[in-house]
Parts: structure tokens; C-alpha cells; sequence
């Protein structure tokens, strides 16, 4: 089983894209595993934490999307997401990510990881703004089914250490997807996160349900803020046996 670190346990030979990632907030709740496994890809498994597993709702700001070696796309590779995730391992062991739905403001963006990595992104509406140390998102989908969220928190000056279930659940070094019939990880690195608490002032959602989970019930059991980091995605490797 893959070690839960801070920094990547490999580092992609390739760097097929790059982009950073700004202002992160991780909002997490427990879910039900067997519910959790009927949403993952085949050759994947809910990933556990002393038992349990976690849906996430995580809001932050892309910027800088290249490809390769390339300089940053203008307008198209910067814009705002919100993703629903859970928490899946492989049969070698290696942790990863996998998106319900991704909300994104941008067509483009969203047209190009669907016919690529046949990712579930969605064009939504999506709002951010900082009132000294608090912040806002706000998103909400297009279209007449407009699932949506909100979260408004105040956030602490000082860095803190997370707790174990939250490096269980931050240090993610891919994702795990399906594409052409093939399931597939996609090795990511950054350097180590630096997080802050936050206090939770006011939030609301439909996009975990919107996504095929149970509604969670009650305030989320994390709720953690990010500066940011660069990120750097490897080539997707095809699952073994899928």
C-alpha cells in the first residue's frame, strides 16, 4: 500500500500539463463505502481511514494551465473549480482522487477534459471574493438543473499541521478515471501544502447530491484553507486488467 506523504513518492517522468492551483478550501464529511464503490471506476476501491471513507467538496482558483514545456494558455487556462471527490487506491496500492463533477467557468476547459480524459466537468457560474480574512464562493450550475454551493469562512493567519484524516485525505498524488473503456491514473506532484483552520461562517450544497451521494448530513468534520501550490500531471497510465 502507498505511503500517505506529503511530497509525491514519484515524480512523473513527463509533465504532459502544468498549472497552479490558488486559495483552496477542503470541506470533508464521511460517506458510505458501499455507496462510494458503486461510483468508481472498475480496478479501483474505496480508499480507508481507520475504517471509513470521505466525499470532499473543494473550491479554489486555476491559474497557468501549459502543456509540456508551452507558456500558460491566455484567458482559457485560468479560471475558477469546484469538485466533488472521493477516494480510491488501485490493485498496486497507489491513492488517488476521483471526481463526481467538476464545475468550472470556463466552455473551453470544459469541452477539452471531457474529450480528453472524459472527465465530468460541468460549465457553471462561479464566483469568488475575499472581505479582508474572509471569503466567499459561490457557484451554481447552467442550465434548468442548476445544482450549486456556497461556503463563506474566516480563515486564520497562522499555519497549522493537520490531522492525520486530513493528510489522509490532501496528500493525493493522482486521480483515477476511465476514458475509451480503459480505467487509468494520472500521477500528479507539488510540494508539501500549507494549510490554515478556517471557522465556518455559512455554507450550503446540491452538488454532492447532484453527483450520485447520499446528502451528507451536518457541518462538514474538516474544514481547511490553502494558499496554493504548482502542480505538475504526468501521462495516464491504464489500469491493469480494465
Amino acid at each position: 500500500m502507498e505511503p500517505v506523504t506529503p511530497c509525491a513518492p514519484r515524480t512523473p517522468r513527463r509533465t504532459l500539463f502544468r498549472q497552479s492551483w490558488h486559495d483552496l478550501v477542503f470541506l470533508h464529511w464521511p460517506a458510505d463505502p458501499f455507496e462510494v464503490a458503486g461510483l468508481l471506476p472498475p480496478g479501483t476501491v474505496p480508499d480507508l481511514h481507520r475504517g471509513r471513507t470521505y466525499v470532499g467538496l473543494v473550491f479554489f482558483r486555476l491559474r497557468g494551465l501549459a502543456f509540456g514545456g508551452t507558456p500558460a494558455l491566455p484567458y482559457f487556462g485560468s479560471f475558477d473549480e469546484v469538485n466533488v471527490r472521493l477516494y480510491s487506491r488501485d490493485a498496486l496500492g497507489r491513492r488517488g482522487v476521483v471526481f463526481r463533477s467538476l464545475e468550472c467557468d470556463r466552455l473551453v476547459p470544459v469541452l477539452a477534459a471531457d474529450a480528453s480524459f472524459r472527465l465530468p466537468y460541468r460549465w457553471s457560474r462561479i464566483r469568488s471574493q475575499w472581505f479582508e480574512n474572509r471569503l466567499l464562493y459561490r457557484t451554481s450550475r447552467r442550465g434548468a438543473a442548476g445544482a450549486g454551493a456556497r461556503v463563506w469562512l474566516e480563515i486564520e493567519r497562522t499555519p497549522v499541521v493537520p490531522e492525520p484524516v486530513e493528510e489522509f485525505l490532501t496528500n493525493r498524488w493522482g486521480l483515477h478515471g476511465r476514458a475509451l473503456g480503459r480505467s487509468y491514473y494520472l500521477p500528479n506532484t507539488h510540494p508539501a501544502w500549507s494549510f490554515r483552520r478556517c471557522s465556518l461562517l455559512d455554507w450550503d450544497d446540491s452538488l454532492i447530491a447532484a453527483a450520485g451521494l447520499s446528502q451528507p448530513e451536518g457541518a462538514p468534520l474538516s474544514v481547511l484553507y490553502a494558499p496554493g501550490v504548482p502542480v505538475r500531471f504526468g501521462t495516464p497510465v491504464p489500469l491493469p486488467g480494465t
